[in-house]
């Protein structure tokens, strides 16, 4: 029989681990099978750099999370070993950062995960990677609000360039 002092603890496990699932942003579960200890310790790091926490979980504490969570879809991508990402903040370094090291170490596979409370699938993974970081979509939004101001600028100089050779050849 099991002991409750255990049974506690996993309890615990589970309330925390649904905590994270909805507090995320952006979750990704992962199958690590074939990593050796140097590659995941690199991953890790990468990861931890970015803020983003990667815990190797048991399937079944995790499906529990999962309908504490309202995530129940999620549980036909637990199967074999699982490692999650959670990122609180940001949608797209998770995505890149595990997308990139699945390229090079084809040992680490994306199963699937949610953004913002939906499900997604490895595709709707790749895609977001694709995408350009919160910074560079920030700088590129910033180029665009300025170019009209700018142009404006540069449209006001050129009169005023004109009226001033006017000026000097009278």
């Amino acid at each position: 029989m099991a002991n409750a002092k255990i049974i506690e603890q996993k309890a615990q496990q589970v309330a925390v681990l649904a905590e994270k699932l909805k507090e995320s942003s952006c979750t990704i579960v992962t199958d690590y099978r074939g990593l050796n200890v140097a590659q995941v310790t690199e991953l890790r790091k990468q990861l931890r750099e970015a803020g983003i926490e990667f815990q190797v979980l048991k399937n079944t504490l995790v499906r529990r999370a999962t309908a504490n969570a309202e995530l129940s879809e999620l549980d036909a991508y637990l199967t074999g070993p699982t490692a999650i990402a959670f990122s609180k903040d940001d949608v797209v370094t998770p995505a890149k950062i595990l997308t990139e090291f699945a390229k090079a170490n084809e040992s680490l596979s994306v199963k699937a995960g949610v953004v913002e409370g939906k499900i997604v699938d490895v595709a709707q993974i790749k895609a977001l990677a694709a995408l350009p970081s919160r910074e560079g979509l920030l700088s590129m939004l910033l180029s665009v609000l300025q170019a009209p101001m700018r142009n404006f600028a540069l449209a006001v100089k050129a009169v005023a360039d004109q009226k001033n050779e006017g000026a000097a050849e009278a």
